[in-house]
């Protein structure tokens, strides 16, 4: 069975209680398909194994465990999952989210946006890997092509390469958008995720990425997100170019994306590091983090 094998047609029930309205996209590995929940009574994302991967015991684990791991966390800027299904093929039922990922967004807009909304968006997603992080996990695959942004509002997606801190192989994750250690192969920390932050903000406040790799990536991966020793990452042969160098942001709102993209993981800034440096570049009104009171 090969990748030219049709998605499910409209009509088709892929689980009980579900009916594929429409197909969304196929990646590497998947299928996502806009469905209808009967028990809800409005629609649905529908993730399944593409044909030729139903087999792959590996790949059905993969897709079960971000089931499972969606539909037990509760966070604003994490998508949820309703429900999963491990037979007659494994299927994992997620919200329908309103807006457009930042990938779609960066490549429609003639404007860069507001140095208050990169900010901004900044906060939402560090929020987000604090949750994570707390519940013993690192995402390992920001990037704009994984967070919908609707009214402002940001929701990350996909953590089928997410896992513990420790040793992974090299090449975890998408070209581009990996820290140099997941590249490399070894030991990923939660600082991993933070590069995968600031990657992202350059590339919505730049509109491209932050190394030169001689063509503009639309933030996709057709790949089962795992490289090998032998292949070649930017990020492994030079520095991020600075933001500042590339479009005239605030200095402090500059700065912080840029610590993101430091080569050693050590020299980055912690997740509420992070976070508190880009709330401090929001006006009053928008800030997230309550400034201390006055004795």
């Amino acid at each position: 069975m090969s990748r030219s094998v049709p998605p499910l047609a409209p009509g088709t029930i892929p689980a009980p209680g579900y009916e594929v309205l429409a197909h969304l996209a196929r990646t590497g590995w998947l299928d996502l398909y806009d469905a209808w929940s009967e028990e809800r009574d409005c629609r649905c994302v529908v993730k399944v194994l593409r044909p030729d991967h139903r087999h792959e015991e590996q790949l059905r684990d993969r897709l079960l465990r971000e089931g499972r791991w969606l539909r037990t966390f509760t966070h604003p800027h994490l998508v949820c999952a309703y429900e999963t299904f491990e037979s007659p093929e494994p299927l994992v039922v997620l919200e329908t989210l309103t807006g457009e990922t930042l990938a779609h967004l960066i490549g429609r807009l003639r404007r860069r946006p507001a140095a208050a909304d990169v900010a901004l968006l900044g906060v939402h997603l560090c929020s987000a890997m604090h949750y994570l992080h707390g519940h013993g996990l690192l995402h390992l695959d920001l990037k704009p092509a994984n967070v919908v942004v609707d009214c402002g509002h940001a929701k990350v997606l996909d953590l089928s390469v997410a896992r513990p801190p420790g040793s992974v192989p090299p090449g975890i994750g998408t070209f581009c958008y990996m820290a140099p250690e997941q590249a490399r192969g070894g030991p990923l920390s939660a600082a991993a995720d933070v590069w995968g932050i600031g990657a992202t903000l350059y590339e919505v406040a730049v509109g491209d990425v932050p190394f030169d790799v001689g063509v503009t990536t639309d933030g996709t991966d057709d790949s089962d997100d795992t490289g090998g020793e032998d292949d070649w990452y930017p990020q492994l042969e030079e520095p991020a170019q600075p933001i500042r160098s590339r479009r005239r942001l605030p200095r402090d709102l500059a700065t912080a994306i840029d610590s993101c993209l430091r080569p050693d993981p050590a020299v980055r800034p912690t997740i509420p590091e992070l976070a508190a440096a880009l709330d401090a570049t929001l006006p009053q009104q928008r800030r997230h983090i309550a400034p201390p009171e006055d004795d």
